[in-house]
C-alpha cells in the first residue's frame, strides 16, 4: 500500500498498518479507524469580507496608488511603500532582511548608497488579502490592534498611543501611519531632513504634519485629496490620516488574490479537480501534519500568535537583557527579539510571532518573521521538529544583502552625530547578523517555548503539502506590476520604476 493513500489517518492508525503483513490485515485496520478526508474548512471569499466591502471609490484607490509608489512620502524623498512590497516580488521585497532608508536598487539587488545604521529587523510581511475585515492585528507581533476599551481617541491600541490621530478609517489605515514613522525604513536620520529629525525627538504629530504640508502643497495631490475626501474642501484640509486612509484603500483592491485553484475547489465544494499530489498534501495539512490548527479560516492563518522557533538572524528589535554582543563589539546592542510578549508582557507570548497567511505561500519568500529561511520547504521541514531544526540552523551565504555603507550613530553632549563606521570596527559590527543563533545561551531561550510538538512525514509526503500549498497560488498574483504607475505627481521615481516606459510625445 503506497504511504499517500495514509497521509490522513492519525499517527497511531498509520503505524498500525505499516507494522501488518498482509493487505487484508490493512484493510481491517482501516475498516476500523473510520478516519475520512476532511471536507473543505471554509467559505469562499465574498465582497463582503473586506474593506469597503471589496469596493471603495475610484478616486481614493487612485490616490492611495500614487501614494504607494511616490517617494515623497518618505523623509529624504528616496523610498515608497512599494519599494519593499513590490507587486510584482509577491508583495515584498525578496530579501530575508531588508535595506530601507539609505538603499538603492529594489528587491534582491538592493544595496546601501548612503549609510544605514541597521538593517530591518523583521521581514516585510506580504500583502495578499491585507485589507481582509478578519484582521485584527497588524505587524509581526501585533503591536497594533483595536481599542475597543477607548483608551485612545484613535480607537486604536498601538506603539504611537495617545499620539495616534482620531479619523483612521479601519486598522490597515493606522498600519499606513507607522513605517513613515521609522528612521530605518522611511523616515531616516535625525538632521537628514524634518520629517527624521521630528521622529528622532519623539515628535510623531509633527512628522505627519510634515508629510501632509508636502501633500498640499503639490497641486496635483491637493486636487485628488479634494476629489476623494468629502471633509477636503482644499490644501489646509489634508491631514496625514487622509493618506493613510487613502493607502489602505488601495491596498484592499490592489492585493485581493482569491483565484487560486485552492478558490476554485471552495467554490466547487471539492478538491477533486487539484492535482493527485495536491490533494493528498491536502489531507495532510488538515490531518495528521496539523498545519490547520494554526493555518486555518479562509485565509488559512488562526490569526493567533506561536512561537515556533524560528532561528533568528539579523539585528533583532532590541528585546532581551543578554549584553553579550554589546561586551564583545562595543556597540551598546541588545538583539534578541522576543516578539508578541514586548507587546503583551506575558510570558506565554515569549518568542511568539502573528502565524501568516498562507496565500499565495509559493510567492513570498523568504519565510519567517525574519526570513531564516529561503525554501518553503525549509519552512515545512522546519515546522516538522523546530527545536532540532533551530539547532542544526546555519545561515546561508548571500541570506542577508551586503551593507556596503554603514553609518554610527554616536553623541557629544547633548548632540546626536552620525558618521562613517570606522573600518576597523566593521567586523565588530557584522557580528550582529548571526549572534542570537551562535549564542548556545540564546537560542536555548528560543527553543524553551516552542510549542510545536514533532511531526513525522516521510519526504513523500512533505512534497505532497508542498503541492497543497502550490495551489494556494493565484496566477494572477505572480506579476502585478501593472499596479505601478507611469509617473507621481510628485515627479520623483515611482518606486519600483514601471515595467515599460512613461509615454512621450506633447
Amino acid at each position: 500500500m503506497k504511504m499517500s493513500a495514509l497521509s490522513y489517518l492519525t499517527p497511531s492508525t498509520r503505524a498500525c498498518i505499516r507494522g501488518t503483513t498482509s493487505l487484508v490485515s490493512a484493510l481491517a485496520v482501516l475498516a476500523s479507524s473510520a478516519v475520512a478526508a476532511p471536507d473543505l474548512p471554509q467559505d469562499p471569499l465574498r465582497d463582503a469580507d473586506f474593506l469597503h466591502d471589496g469596493a471603495p471609490s475610484e478616486a481614493l484607490v487612485e490616490l492611495g496608488r500614487l501614494l504607494f509608489f511616490d517617494p515623497i512620502l518618505s523623509g529624504n524623498r528616496n523610498i515608497s511603500c512599494g519599494t519593499c512590497h513590490d507587486p510584482a516580488r509577491g508583495s515584498g521585497d525578496g530579501l530575508a532582511l531588508g535595506i530601507g532608508e539609505g538603499g538603492v536598487g529594489i528587491g534582491p539587488d538592493r544595496r546601501t548608497r548612503d549609510g544605514v545604521i541597521e538593517r530591518v529587523p523583521r521581514n516585510a510581511q506580504p500583502l495578499w488579502n491585507i485589507g481582509a475585515r478578519e484582521y485584527v492585528t497588524m505587524f509581526h507581533d501585533g503591536r497594533l490592534e483595536p481599542d475597543p476599551e477607548g483608551t485612545f481617541a484613535s480607537g486604536f491600541w498601538s506603539p504611537a498611543r495617545e499620539h495616534l490621530p482620531k479619523g483612521l478609517d479601519n486598522l490597515l489605515a493606522a498600519q499606513a501611519m507607522f513605517p513613515v514613522t521609522s528612521a530605518t525604513e522611511m523616515a531616516g536620520q535625525k538632521g537628514e531632513n524634518l520629517v527624521g529629525t521630528a521622529v528622532a525627538e519623539d515628535r510623531l504629530e509633527d512628522a505627519w504634519a510634515l508629510l501632509a504640508d508636502r501633500l498640499a502643497e503639490n497641486a496635483e495631490y491637493s486636487a485628488r485629496f479634494v476629489e476623494a475626501f468629502a471633509d477636503v474642501d482644499g490644501p489646509g484640509d489634508i491631514a496625514f490620516v487622509h493618506a493613510a486612509n487613502a493607502l489602505a484603500a488601495f491596498q484592499t483592491v490592489a492585493f485581493r488574490s482569491d483565484d487560486s485553484p485552492y478558490d476554485e475547489a471552495l467554490e466547487q465544494g471539492t478538491i477533486d479537480h487539484l492535482p493527485k499530489a495536491a490533494q493528498d498534501g491536502f489531507r495532510l495539512f488538515y490531518g495528521v501534519a496539523a498545519c490547520a490548527r494554526c493555518h486555518s479560516g479562509p485565509l488559512l492563518t488562526d490569526h493567533g500568535f506561536h512561537a515556533i522557533g524560528v532561528p533568528q538572524i539579523g539585528p533583532g528589535k532590541g528585546h532581551g537583557a543578554d549584553t553579550g554582543y554589546w561586551r564583545a563589539s562595543g556597540f551598546k546592542d541588545r538583539l534578541e527579539d522576543e516578539g508578541r510578549y514586548r507587546v503583551t508582557f506575558e510570558e506565554s507570548d515569549l518568542f511568539a510571532f502573528r502565524t501568516p497567511s498562507l496565500r499565495n505561500v509559493a510567492l513570498t519568500g523568504p519565510w519567517g518573521h525574519d526570513g531564516a529561511f529561503d525554501t518553503l520547504e525549509g519552512i515545512v521541514r522546519h515546522h516538522l521538529n523546530p527545536r532540532a531544526s533551530l539547532a542544526r540552523y546555519t545561515q546561508k551565504d548571500g541570506l542577508l544583502p551586503d551593507l556596503d555603507h554603514v553609518t554610527e550613530q554616536t553623541g557629544a553632549g547633548s548632540q546626536l552625530i552620525f558618521r562613517p563606521l570606522n573600518a576597523a570596527r566593521r567586523d565588530a559590527f557584522d557580528l550582529r547578523d548571526g549572534w542570537v543563533q551562535g549564542s548556545p545561551e540564546l537560542t536555548a531561550r528560543i527553543a524553551d517555548e516552542v510549542e510545536i510538538a514533532p511531526v513525522a512525514l516521510t519526504d513523500a509526503e512533505v512534497a505532497q503539502i508542498l503541492a497543497f500549498l502550490d495551489q494556494l497560488t493565484d496566477p494572477t498574483a505572480r506579476d502585478r506590476s501593472a499596479l505601478i504607475p507611469d509617473a507621481v505627481p510628485s515627479g520623483l521615481p515611482p518606486q519600483p520604476a514601471p515595467t515599460h516606459p512613461p509615454p512621450t510625445g506633447g
